[in-house]
């Protein structure tokens, strides 16, 4: 992707950040990572990127903020968490029945349990992209990256 759409840098809020199991914080790894080195995130009638993102909670709305790459606030972004919740609760849900069920079942309860997840992280992602949509145009990858995210910001379900 061209710079211009790009986000080079992610901060989470750290008293947003809820504290899980190690997998989960794994993934929380793996999903920041797999953002920076890959993405597409344009803000819709903004300055072009390459842009810098803190992802945060404020008074229990989920807040984007949106920096240019000299870390100057272009636009904050922010979310109601409401439609969220079902969707991230049942992510955990699921999310901890295929750890657990990684040490103890079979390959294909396993994958059955996998399937389960990553349906609900595509439903948590869409509509992730539903609710940006007019404020920022991000693809399919990115808003899974940046789902992953936000369910580890810590969201009291």
């Amino acid at each position: 992707m061209p710079q211009r759409r790009r986000i080079v840098d992610i901060v989470l809020d750290e008293d947003s950040v809820a504290r899980r199991t190690p997998e989960v914080e794994h993934e929380r790894a793996v999903a920041m990572f797999d953002l920076l080195e890959q993405n597409d995130f344009s803000l819709v009638g903004g300055k072009a990127g390459p842009y810098r993102l803190r992802l945060g909670l404020y008074e229990q709305r989920l807040v984007f903020d949106v920096r240019d790459g000299e870390d100057s606030k272009l636009r904050d972004i922010v979310l109601s968490l409401t439609p969220f919740r079902k969707v991230v609760k049942d992510y955990f849900l699921i999310c901890e029945s295929y750890y657990n069920a990684i040490k103890k079942l079979s390959p294909s309860q396993i994958e059955a349990l996998d399937m389960g997840r990553r349906g609900l992280h595509n439903e948590g992602s869409e509509l992730l992209r539903e609710r940006l949509a007019g404020k920022v145009e991000v693809d399919h990858d990115t808003s899974r990256r940046l789902f992953t995210l936000i369910c580890a910001l810590h969201i009291k379900l």
